[in-house]
């Protein structure tokens, strides 16, 4: 009888042990698929090092905004009148697209998987541009890339505009967008140091500054550590995945509006511009304190170029081929420098799903915007185009406008210092 207690027992027991083992076990696979899903949406692109929070460098991160329905977008008239239906190849699928959004289908193919999607379909173009051959080859690549546009996130500033304090507290008034490549890192210092510095200013406004950047040609040195080092440093470096080249600025203007629609959406104005501008950021942050409610939500301003065509010189950067786009411009604002309300992003990107890439990013704002409705304003006080070349030294001149463009980092550190001098008489 004993042995059988004794035995009773022992099972008893070693049925306790396996409960409380594979209750365990479940426990942890439990927490640990909760560990993947919930802590990178909380805080996306960061690593955890010793209890200090960093800017992760070394993962690829797709930050893309989930893409509207096509049948949620709509293409205004004033884009269509201007942009005529011809047989160029941007023009062809342009209506293309129009006509599969009429339709209430998609506007056209995107490919997500951007590992793949530069196995470009070298037939489709050949037959789709006859002369495709003859483009430069900066333009053949170009067009076998249009539809890349998620390109992965190298460098990360997840919570550049939230400051834990609520939604009042995230509200930031102007955020500095400045189109920059890997090895401007004494461009980047001169606007961190004067125009483009952070904080609060008078009043409270809250202001904030990113670098964008592609990656280096691969014949360029690996600036990547150095990269990392001033990332985690000053915390406003955004990198993605794609090459640096001046016909990519389009891409990389778009990835930015994924951007901040995902990790800044309460921004009411984007200041877009290079980083080689000086920027009166106190001229700029009077002028739009001064704006009615109703004009500040339809903000596009800048140096205005009403009545350009596309360039047929080859030679030209801006070179444009007959067979790709043949229309006039819509109006546009320089691409030096140029502000934006925040509460057009979310139109300006949803309507960018439908209208084909361009090759000059300034001129596909500008499309982007008439086909949203909105009309470029011009302002004086933007000077893309630089100032009569006797006023170059005038700080009085200089006080008086918002931008200018084209100068060196130290001009830019003595301009700033002139303008703010207390000794300065105007």
């Amino acid at each position: 009888m004993r042995r059988i207690q004794t035995f009773c027992a022992m099972v008893l027991l070693v049925t306790l042990f396996l409960i409380f083992f594979y209750s365990t076990l479940n426990l942890e696979t439990t927490y640990s698929h909760k560990t993947v899903t919930v802590d990178p949406l909380r805080h996306p692109g960061l690593q955890v090092h010793d209890g200090d929070v960093e800017p992760q460098t070394s993962k690829k991160e797709s930050v893309t905004t989930p893409r509207p329905a096509d049948h949620s977008v709509s293409v205004s008239d004033g884009l269509k009148q201007t942009i005529v239906q011809n047989g160029a190849y941007w023009n062809r699928l342009l209506y293309s697209a129009l006509r599969s959004l009429d339709k209430g289908g998609n506007a056209f193919r995107l490919d997500s998987d951007w590992s793949r999607c530069r196995e470009a379909n070298q037939e489709l173009l050949l037959t789709n541009v006859h002369d495709f051959t003859s483009y430069p080859v900066l333009f053949q690549d170009f067009l076998q890339g249009m539809n890349c546009r998620s390109p992965p996130l190298l460098i990360n500033q997840p919570d550049k505009c939230f400051s834990g304090k609520g939604k009042g507290g995230n509200q930031t008034f102007v955020l500095f967008a400045i189109k920059s490549t890997p090895g401007n890192f004494e461009r980047r210092q001169a606007v961190r140091e004067t125009w483009g510095r952070e904080g609060p200013y008078q009043g409270g406004l809250r202001v904030h500054t990113v670098f964008l950047l592609g990656r280096s040609p691969p014949d360029d040195p690996d600036l990547s550590q150095l990269l990392s080092f001033e990332a985690r440093h000053f915390g406003d470096l955004l990198q993605w995945d794609f090459h640096e080249s001046f016909l990519n600025l389009t891409l990389k203007m778009n990835t930015f509006l994924q951007w901040t629609l995902k990790y800044c959406p309460h921004v009411s104005f984007v200041f877009s511009g290079d980083d080689d501008v000086f920027v009166n950021s106190l001229a700029l942050f009077s002028y739009l304190q001064s704006l009615e409610p109703s004009k500040a939500s339809q903000l596009y301003v800048g140096h205005i170029i009403s009545t350009a065509n596309p360039l047929r010189d080859p030679n030209s950067k801006y070179y444009i081929p007959l067979s790709f786009y043949e229309s006039p411009y819509p109006a546009y604002a320089g691409g030096g420098g140029f502000l934006i309300s925040g509460a057009l992003l979310q139109r300006l990107y949803s309507v960018s799903q439908v209208i084909p890439f361009f090759p000059i990013d300034d001129v596909y704002i500008g499309m982007c915007s008439k086909a949203v409705g909105i009309s470029p304003e011009a302002h004086a006080g933007f000077q893309t185009f630089d100032v009569k070349e006797q006023d170059r030294e005038n700080l009085c001149v200089h006080k008086d406008l918002i931008l200018i463009h084209q100068r060196s980092p130290a001009q830019i550190k003595k301009l700033w210092k002139g303008i703010h001098s207390p000794l300065l008489t105007c």
